[in-house]
């Protein structure tokens, strides 16, 4: 199976128009961003997929050594960007993906004209002058749960990570995502994931960068937010009124928003 069909490649927006590359998070899919997207589908060119193990993506394509770290998840992004002949892109990532953008802008940064990061953390464990938000042993407690019983893990974890319990369908929506997931897949990238540190890779950005960060994050408290903002030389931090750490779907109108008006602020060929 070709690139396309391993990543379920999909684009769609105006053909000849700056590219936006939307990349979902853990336990996601492409169809995360479905609310977002209709906003700039008449100025843009948008180009979704699925990481490997996610939505509709070729399962048969996983390997554990290619994705032992978050560099082979870049790769992928790398070679979507390749098949397409993408320039110029504007990097949309969520959660770990953020991270994922950082790697592969770094490895080909002629690709890249800005990245937007959706609740990023460089590093989930607290460290010594560093809040990440988790304890090791936290994170040792969440891992050992997920591997234990993933779809229980799903099912408690996942309305606590969404963040807005009196909209409890959104809950609903995101368990419903960790379910569909491949759950050997989404064992390992959980690993991956809380227990990576990327905060040396921050200050290599070297395109203009927005940090979109909900007042209230489980996951990645206003904190990281604030770190990465300060990590990242020249970049740009928006707190969202809003709470949980899927803006994209609890509040898409403000995460559009707040996406636009970077654009706006980038040169009119990247934009």
């Amino acid at each position: 199976m070709g690139i396309r069909g391993r990543n379920h490649v999909t684009v769609g927006g105006r053909s000849e128009g700056p590219v936006l590359m939307f990349a979902h998070g853990f336990g996601c899919d492409q169809n995360m961003w479905r609310l977002v997207t209709p906003d700039f589908a008449e100025d843009h060119r948008i180009v979704l997929f699925d990481y490997v193990g996610a939505g509709r993506s070729d399962l048969g394509a996983w390997r554990p050594e290619r994705y032992a770290t978050l560099g082979g998840y870049a790769d992928d992004v790398l070679e979507i960007c390749d098949e397409l002949d993408l320039r110029d892109v504007v990097f949309v990532g969520h959660s770990v993906s953020a991270m994922i953008g950082v790697l592969a802008a770094a490895r080909e940064p002629s690709r890249f004209a800005a990245l937007a990061m959706v609740g990023p953390s460089p590093r989930y464990i607290d460290d010594d002058g560093y809040t990440g938000g988790f304890s090791a042993a936290d994170i040792d407690e969440l891992l050992d749960s997920l591997d234990s019983n993933y779809l229980g893990w799903s099912a408690a974890m996942a309305p606590a990570i969404m963040g807005n319990p009196d909209r409890p369908a959104l809950g609903e929506e995101l368990t419903n995502s960790f379910c569909r997931t491949d759950p050997a897949i989404a064992r390992h990238f959980a690993h991956v994931t809380f227990t990576g540190d990327n905060r040396s890779d921050l200050a290599g950005v070297t395109v203009p960068t927005l940090i979109m960060q909900c007042r209230e994050d489980l996951i990645a408290p206003l904190a990281v937010g604030e770190y990465v903002h300060r990590a990242i030389p020249g970049s740009e931090m928006v707190v969202l009124e809003a709470t949980g750490h899927c803006p994209h779907l609890s509040a898409p109108e403000q995460t559009a928003k707040a996406l636009r008006a970077f654009l706006e602020t980038l040169p009119a060929s990247r934009a």
